[in-house]
């Protein structure tokens, strides 16, 4: 019987509708007086003005623009709910926002988009680009997304699509610290990725510039393999480097003898079977939101050594809260234009250095430790 979490559902909306929504504006200057006004507003703003009309690299030292992340969705791909727009991804933009300014002290505005073309929403995120630091790019289905961060790597400030390259770092970082559990080399562990969309490949390719060397991506079809006739471009470029065995088949076949799973896909997409057919100790990495592929006393029982998921209220927590607002902050303080793959794998390598002396139960740190992304934060701005 699988174990049923606590239903948070009531509750969320309760506290949501009492406090109507998650985040506000708070001013850094006090207006009481005459003087005050002046200073913030008219006459005297105007000087300001003009000092940034004639050095626009003044707008980082006399606004607030240096700490501002814009949190930007058109609502095709939330959470494990799919393409529900722009109006309902706003909770969860606006949670990533409360987490950028509680974890790390920048102020993060949740911005949705009411359209799905690329053009557009590029064009929206280049117009908005003066007003920020950074563009957290969220909840942008595959492959558009991809298209979309490649065209605005240019802005001139750091664009990060955090459904990406966020979840990369955090499960670099807890499969290092699993391979220390269960006495594996990276170079030597077969990964079986369920889900071949932004996160799945994000975290391919992050692996492999850690040195893993066997990954096998499994999406809605099956196995991604050299003779299928309906991949995307995407998924094609993919194949130069995974399932070197050409494997081919279902889930099943996929996790037959892997070392690690790491699920990116669908609520119960993966059954205790499957984990059985895996190698000894094997890895399980089940964080679909809000179900998991498989729920992890399942996964124990069935002979999984190391288990985690993308929910808050499991041990083992594999998300992206732990790795953006450190990132960001990072990349702000370094004045970074872009987030590079050695500042990933910096990242990566530090949340993961977090836990001294890794165990079955604690692999990653959790999520809310304000020690978390200081400690990302510092390795990114070395890195940049």
């Amino acid at each position: 019987m699988a174990q049923q979490p606590r239903d948070y559902g009531k509750e969320a909306i309760d506290r949501h509708r009492e406090t109507r929504g998650k985040v506000s504006i708070a001013p850094k200057m006090v207006v009481e007086t005459l003087d005050d006004l002046s200073i913030a507003y008219t006459p005297g703003v105007a000087s300001v003005c003009m000092t940034i009309h004639a050095d626009k690299s003044e707008s980082y030292h006399l606004t607030n623009r240096a700490n501002t992340v814009a949190v930007v969705t058109d609502g095709s791909a939330v959470l494990g709910l799919g393409n529900i727009g722009p109006e309902a991804a706003m909770p969860v933009m606006e949670g990533k926002s409360i987490l950028f300014k509680g974890l790390a002290d920048i102020d993060a505005f949740p911005i949705c988009l009411a359209t799905q073309d690329n053009d557009i929403i590029i064009q929206t995120v280049r117009a908005l680009a003066p007003s920020f630091g950074g563009i957290n790019l969220e909840d942008i289905a595959a492959p558009r997304c991809f298209d979309i961060e490649d065209a605005l790597q240019d802005l001139g400030i750091p664009v990060f699509h955090d459904d990406q390259h966020g979840t990369a770092i955090a499960v670099l970082a807890g499969v290092m610290n699993s391979l220390l559990v269960t006495g594996r080399k990276i170079e030597d562990t077969k990964f079986v990725f369920a889900g071949a969309g932004a996160g799945g490949i994000a975290s391919t390719k992050l692996l492999m510039e850690q040195g893993a060397t066997h990954v096998t991506l499994v999406d809605s079809t099956g196995i991604i393999h050299k003779d299928r006739s309906d991949l995307t471009a995407v998924k094609s470029a993919m194949l130069e480097t995974t399932n070197p065995d050409n494997t081919q088949g279902g889930m099943a076949e996929a996790m037959r003898g892997a070392d690690v799973f790491i699920g990116l896909s669908a609520a119960d997409a993966v059954t205790a079977e499957m984990v059985s057919s895996m190698a000894k100790d094997s890895i399980v990495f089940a964080m679909a939101n809000p179900i998991p592929e498989i729920w992890p006393d399942e996964a124990r029982a069935a002979g999984a050594s190391v288990v985690g998921t993308g929910r808050s209220d499991f041990p083992n927590q594999i998300n992206n809260s732990l790795v953006f607002p450190g990132v960001f902050r990072g990349a702000l303080d370094s004045h970074s234009t872009r987030v590079t793959t050695r500042m990933k794998l910096a990242a990566a390598n530090a949340l993961a250095a977090l836990i001294a002396e890794p165990t079955p139960e604690i692999i990653i740190p959790w999520s809310l430790d304000k020690q978390v992304a200081q400690t990302v934060a510092k390795a990114v701005s070395d890195a940049a």
